[in-house]
């Protein structure tokens, strides 16, 4: 939780000598006794969330499951433990109403019980997207003739874990880790989006019919909504711990995109090393010319550093989000530079030359040693470069 203080010199905390509560000869240890049923209260919260969370991961793994291996049971499982997952959230949300009735918080404890109230919500719309999917599954009934299995798996390889992520960065509550986590989200976006294409080609072409288009786009739906509301407990996190509501953030964010030519190594590298600084005022991305899956040296190598780059998808420049809302655009090879050189003079355009670890063959160490060197290259330009941009905006956030 945030390191902020509960309390200012004028306003007294319950259990002090200036607490008007404390009149009538209550001593100290009465303060003490207040704190620690503060703290199992919040415990308690805590453990309501993690309860609700994992009921809603499981019920998304499972429907998933049942439209996969046709499993009607499975299914039926989903749909009847909904009931379970809205009463886990009555209770949380009674929870809260109790915690802040009780203890009048402040600072971060307040915004913890506030968080862990919107954050009910969210998890109680993902175990609603987790029913739409069981009963599309009830639906199609196993037939998966022509069906791009593949594509809902690698959706469904980013999104469930992303709601694992986002679950456990609130209850622990880990801003590193929610940052982190968000950054899944576009790559679930894009990955719909070919997706639904791939779903409509099939159907002109009269190889999966309307009885399976309508339902396969709607679990494409509900999965991307999954991940949406897993990027929204995020931001609670994020709200919970430091104070910044990012849902409300406005044009003092600086956008930073890193483009090289297959988004397969520098580019993911760039964006997550960017993403670890957990600075708010920023938002990185990264994409490719000719994006490529992410190189298994690459995926190593940054996996020694905690850096889990397994889970990134290829990412085009045509599909990145609000590409003209960008205010600096990262240039990390000569390919790259030449499509945003001419670019307009709002954005600013940064060249960083790097040897591209991909045209080295793997195993060889010739290329962990590339990889090294770009990693440690990111790494102090970026740091250099969010310096600068808070030196012309203020005084950077205090952690």
């Amino acid at each position: 939780m945030s390191s902020d203080t509960e309390s200012s010199s004028t306003t007294p905390t319950p259990g002090s000598p200036a607490d008007p509560s404390q009149a009538g000869g209550v001593g100290p240890a009465s303060g003490s006794h207040l704190e620690a049923s503060k703290q199992r209260d919040l415990d308690g919260i805590r453990e309501t969330t993690r309860r609700m969370g994992d009921l809603c991961q499981q019920s998304l793994s499972d429907a998933f499951r049942a439209l996969m291996e046709g499993d009607r049971q499975l299914a039926y499982a989903v749909i009847i433990r909904d009931r379970h997952i809205d009463a886990l959230e009555s209770e949380l949300g009674e929870e809260c109403l109790r915690f802040l009735v009780r203890h009048v918080p402040a600072g971060a404890s307040l915004r913890y019980a506030y968080g862990a109230i919107r954050a009910s919500l969210e998890l109680e719309r993902v175990g609603d997207y987790a029913e739409s999917i069981a009963r599309q599954a009830l639906k199609l009934g196993g037939y998966h003739r022509n069906v791009p299995v593949d594509r809902f798996k690698r959706i469904a390889d980013l999104s469930l874990p992303m709601l694992g992520d986002a679950v456990r960065a609130f209850a622990n509550q880990d801003a590193a880790l929610a940052a982190r986590t968000m950054a899944v989200e576009e790559a679930v976006d894009v990955l719909r989006t070919e997706l639904n294409a791939e779903l409509v080609r099939l159907f002109r072409d009269g190889k999966l019919a309307w009885e399976q288009l309508h339902p396969l786009m709607t679990v494409a739906r509900r999965l991307e909504r999954a991940s949406d509301q897993a990027h929204s407990l995020c931001l609670e996190t994020i709200y919970a711990c430091t104070g910044e509501d990012l849902k409300h953030r406005g044009a003092d964010v600086v956008r930073v995109l890193f483009v090289d030519r297959h988004h397969a190594s520098l580019g993911p590298m760039a964006e997550a090393i960017g993403n670890a600084l957990n600075e708010p005022r920023f938002l990185f991305a990264s994409a490719g010319l000719e994006p490529r899956s992410v190189d298994t040296s690459t995926i190593a190598f940054m996996r020694e550093r905690g850096f889990d780059l397994s889970r990134v998808a290829p990412r085009a420049v045509t599909e990145v989000r609000d590409l003209d809302k960008f205010d600096v655009v990262v240039a990390l090879d000569a390919e790259a530079r030449k499509v945003f050189q001419a670019r307009s003079r709002r954005l600013v355009c940064l060249d960083w030359p790097l040897q591209d670890p991909l045209a080295l063959p793997d195993g060889q160490p010739a290329k962990r040693e590339a990889i090294e060197a770009s990693c440690t290259f990111l790494k102090e330009h970026i740091q250099a470069l969010v310096r600068a941009i808070l030196g012309e905006q203020g005084p950077a956030r205090q952690a």
